[in-house]
C-alpha cells in the first residue's frame, strides 16, 4: 500500500492535552495556544470540551475559550460534546464541529461514562440528530482500540462494531483511540483491517498514545495501509489517567518530523509547532515530551 500523499493533523493539545492539568491554566493561556497552532499552520484545532466542570475543572472556561479564539480562514475549531446538555452550549458559542466518544470496552464504558457501550451509543443519537439540525459535522472517537486497562486486549470485531455504530449515526469520521498506548504495530494493522470493513478508510483516524513508546511505530503503520488523519498533541502535552507518570498523547512535532522524512505533505511549519511546543511547556511548567521539539530547542 503507498502512503498517503497528504495528512490531515487533529490538534488535540489545547483540550486532551490540557483537560488533566492539576493546576488551573489561564483562559488566555490556552487562547494563545491555539493562536500560535493555527499560526504553524494547523488546520484543525480541539480546543474546548463542554463536559461539566465538575468532572473536567480545567475545562470549565469553555465558553470564554470557544468566544473569544481568534478564527483564521480555513481552521476548524472543534470541542468535545458528550451530550445534549454539552452541544446546546458549544452551538451558542458558534462552534462548527463537535466530538462524542464511545469506547470498545465495556468496563472502561461502565467505569468512565457510568453506562454500558450500547446505552453510550443510544445517548449520542439525539446529540447527531442536534448536530445535524445545526448544520454542524460530528466527529467520532472510539477509546481502548488497542487495549483497556481493565478488559486488557480487546477484540477487532468490537472495535469495528462500535465504529461502524458511529459512522452509521453519522460520524463523517471515526478516530480510533489507542487509550492507553499499549498497542504494537502488527495489532494495529489486524485493528484497522477489521474497521475498514465497514467503514471507508478515508473516513477514519488514528489516536495513538505512546505510553509504551509505541506510538510513531504504530502510526507508521496504518500509514502504511492508508490513514491520511492524525490525532497529535504538541510538546506530547496529556499525560495517560490510567498509568501514573506515563506520556499520554503523541507529539505532533515527532508526527510532522515523521511525515516529512516520508515526504507526506502536512502544511505545517515544524520550527513554528516546535517553537509552540517549547513555549507552552514552560507556560505551564510540564516537561516537553516531544523528542523533535527538545531536539529543536537545543541547537
Amino acid at each position: 500500500m503507498a502512503f498517503p500523499q497528504h495528512v490531515r493533523l487533529v490538534e488535540v493539545g489545547p483540550r486532551d492535552g490540557l483537560q488533566n492539568e492539576p493546576e488551573p491554566i489561564a483562559t488566555n493561556t490556552k487562547l494563545e495556544l491555539i493562536d500560535r497552532l493555527g499560526a504553524a499552520g494547523i488546520r484543525y484545532i480541539e480546543a474546548a470540551s463542554f463536559v461539566s466542570p465538575k468532572w473536567v475543572p480545567q475545562m470549565a472556561d469553555h465558553r470564554e475559550v470557544m468566544q473569544n479564539l481568534v478564527r483564521l480562514d480555513g481552521v476548524v475549531y472543534s470541542a468535545l460534546t458528550p451530550n445534549l446538555k454539552g452541544l446546546e452550549a458549544a452551538l451558542e458559542c458558534g462552534v462548527e464541529e463537535v466530538a462524542v466518544f464511545g469506547a470498545a470496552s465495556e468496563a472502561f464504558s461502565q467505569k468512565n461514562i457510568n453506562c454500558s457501550v450500547a446505552e453510550s451509543l443510544e445517548r449520542f443519537a439525539p446529540v447527531l440528530e442536534r448536530a445535524q439540525q445545526a448544520g454542524v459535522r460530528v466527529r467520532g472517537y472510539v477509546s481502548c482500540v488497542l487495549g483497556c486497562p481493565y478488559e486488557g486486549e480487546i477484540a477487532p470485531a468490537k472495535v469495528a462494531e462500535v465504529s461502524k455504530a458511529l459512522y452509521e449515526m453519522g460520524c463523517y469520521e471515526v478516530s480510533l483511540g489507542d487509550t492507553i498506548g499499549t498497542g504494537t504495530p502488527l495489532a494495529a494493522k489486524r485493528m484497522l483491517e477489521a474497521v475498514a470493513r465497514d467503514i471507508p478508510m478515508d473516513k477514519l483516524a488514528a489516536h495513538f498514545h505512546d505510553t509504551y513508546g509505541q506510538a510513531l511505530a504504530n502510526l507508521y503503520a496504518v500509514l502504511e495501509e492508508g490513514i491520511a488523519v492524525v490525532d497529535s498533541s504538541v510538546a506530547g502535552l496529556g499525560g495517560c489517567p490510567y498509568a501514573k507518570g506515563a506520556s499520554g498523547n503523541v507529539a505532533s512535532e515527532d508526527v510532522v518530523y515523521l511525515l516529512n522524512g516520508l515526504g507526506i505533505e502536512t502544511g505545517i511549519d515544524l520550527e513554528a509547532l516546535a517553537a509552540t511546543g517549547t513555549w507552552i511547556t514552560q507556560a505551564i511548567k510540564r516537561p516537553n515530551r516531544s523528542k523533535v521539539g527538545v531536539a529543536l530547542a537545543a541547537k
